[in-house]
């Protein structure tokens, strides 16, 4: 068995994942809230080789085994920059947690996606129309004619002179935990729970986004890397290839 062209075989699949994310994460550039997907590289050893199928020995444990790339991916939870937009109704966060989300089939999600408006029901809610819960868990209710919205940094909101709730970011004790679904959303895996955040390690800025964690400069070069590491494997399947056409040509 020719090994090493499984081995190239096993760093072109390891490689196309890797363009995939890349992909994504130019795609998901510009997305308020998005968090970098990143791929991380292994070597998988291959498994054991029968010496004699007749009587079942296999290779001694002391012969070094041949390693297979393997490509897992896994979410970068970096801050974005923040940045300006002069509305009222986008928050940005700085430090740690996410808004929790209500959808109208009452399941819950979790972003820093920080743009809302006003539904009919003079609720807040996001951009997909789900509401923005409050720390006591219920939807951030407006008072009709009370006045613009002001949020203070520890997420008291006030409407006018009135309080019409505080906000209470989650976040979990494990980023595994989380389950990534549209843009810069996130679920919990089952049996996961999301925890209070302390005012004191988070504050809300008023009138700004939080932009994504992506540099696109950087996964443009990572594309380069990734286009000359194909094309070198694929090189290498090549010259093994003929290498084993020749030796039979030869051998008979």
């Amino acid at each position: 068995m020719n090994i090493g062209v499984y081995q190239s075989a096993a760093s072109l699949t390891a490689l196309e994942r890797w363009q995939d994310v890349t992909a994504q994460n130019v795609t998901a550039s510009q997305v308020t809230g998005y968090r970098k997907r990143t791929v991380e590289f292994s070597g998988i050893p291959m498994g054991d080789i029968q010496g004699d199928p007749e009587k079942g020995r296999s290779r001694s444990s002391d012969t070094p085994r041949p390693l297979f790339p393997k490509a897992s991916t896994a979410i970068s939870f970096n801050h974005g920059e923040n940045f300006p937009t002069q509305r009222p109704l986008a928050f940005a966060i700085e430090g740690n947690g996410f808004f929790e989300l209500r959808r109208p089939d009452g399941s819950l999600t979790y972003t820093r996606e920080g743009m809302f408006h006003i539904s009919p029901e003079r609720k807040l809610v996001s951009r997909d129309g789900f509401e923005l819960m409050s720390k006591d868990g219920n939807a951030i209710q407006f008072i009709p004619g009370a006045g613009d919205l002001t949020i203070v940094e520890n997420g008291l909101l006030m409407q006018g002179a009135t309080q019409i709730g505080r906000l209470g970011l989650k976040t979990v004790e494990n980023t595994a935990d989380f389950m990534p679904v549209a843009a810069g959303a996130f679920d919990l895996i089952e049996g996961a729970e999301a925890v209070e955040v302390d005012p004191k390690d988070f504050a809300i800025i008023q009138g700004h986004l939080e932009g994504s964690n992506v540099t696109p400069m950087q996964e443009m070069i990572a594309l380069v890397q990734i286009a000359r590491a194909y094309e070198a494997n694929q090189k290498s399947m090549t010259t093994q290839d003929q290498i084993l056409g020749r030796a039979i040509e030869t051998l008979g």
